[in-house]
């Protein structure tokens, strides 16, 4: 399935796509898609009706984040050994852990907002895992049976306030629109091997980055099982699991960051594409 949540920040309802590529409306059947409705028995229930019974959206609303009220935002660093090689920093031995506010999530195509003063706003197309069921010191072979879905993140960074303003990167990680998630969260029947999948990401027209999901450092399995030895990570938190090269930090001969009215274009195989504009820093 791909679920999803539409309509108005703050008045999302839940949904799904349909093998036609036709938005429904499942508000009949689940409150919301939030961690309490991500359970393998909901899924379940979810997966056995028939899409052509569901009220067809019309128009073409907006899209939410597709999961609701996620209480934690979790995301590995220098996951690929290419992009680790670009920042000049080693490669990691254990996964880098870091967390984004949940105050930056954002539908998949909102506009990305510059925080006031940003001059290294980057770019980072990942893959994101969103938990199904509570995870504590989940052995490896097992983690992959608390996944509810796969989706698509923007980890946008602010390179400053991450690594020249006093330490710790999540000042640069959670400003206000820097999670954009979505369109859809996919679950893994659909995806197949989740390593395994081509990821890209546009700026103006200009293919930037181009990966694969196969070159993680720590793969998807690995990373559920490390974090749920620090964490409980519970139904409807986000990890997102690192990126490969191509960031704006790393283009030679000199760095390039996003700026007012630039478009990015971003998409994994089997997860669907996001698409921001950059805008300048306002305030609310």
């Amino acid at each position: 399935m791909k679920l999803l949540r539409y309509g108005p920040p703050g008045q999302e309802k839940p949904g799904l796509l349909d093998s036609n590529g036709v938005l429904r409306c499942l508000a009949a059947h689940v409150p919301d898609l939030s961690g309490s409705q991500l359970s393998p028995q909901t899924l379940t229930r979810l997966a056995a009706l028939d899409p052509a019974d569901l009220p067809a959206v019309t128009g073409n609303p907006r899209l939410g984040v597709p999961v609701a009220a996620s209480r934690k935002f979790i995301a590995i660093g220098l996951n690929y050994a290419d992009h680790a090689a670009e920042a000049n920093l080693p490669i990691p031995t254990e996964p880098v852990i870091f967390s984004k506010a949940v105050s930056c999530l954002q539908g998949p195509n909102d506009h990305i907002r510059l925080p006031r003063d940003s001059t290294k706003t980057d770019w980072e197309v990942e893959l994101g895992v969103v938990i199904g069921t509570t995870a504590r010191y989940v052995p490896e072979h097992d983690a992959l049976a608390y996944v509810a879905g796969y989706c698509v993140v923007n980890d946008v960074s602010e390179r400053e306030y991450q690594l020249e303003r006093g330490g710790t990167w999540d000042k640069g990680k959670g400003c206000d629109t820097f999670g954009p998630v979505g369109p859809w969260l996919v679950t893994p029947d659909e995806v197949g091997d989740v390593q395994n999948l081509q990821m890209w990401l546009e700026v103006n027209g200009r293919r930037m980055q181009s990966g694969n999901t196969r070159t993680m450092i720590f793969g998807v399995a690995t990373l559920i099982s490390y974090v749920s030895r620090f964490m409980s990570l519970e139904a409807g938190d986000i990890l997102t699991t690192g990126t490969p090269p191509g960031v704006g930090m790393g283009q030679k001969p000199e760095p390039v960051y996003l700026a007012p009215g630039d478009r990015l274009r971003l998409g994994i195989e089997k997860l669907g594409e996001q698409h921001q504009t950059v805008q300048a820093w306002r305030p609310n």
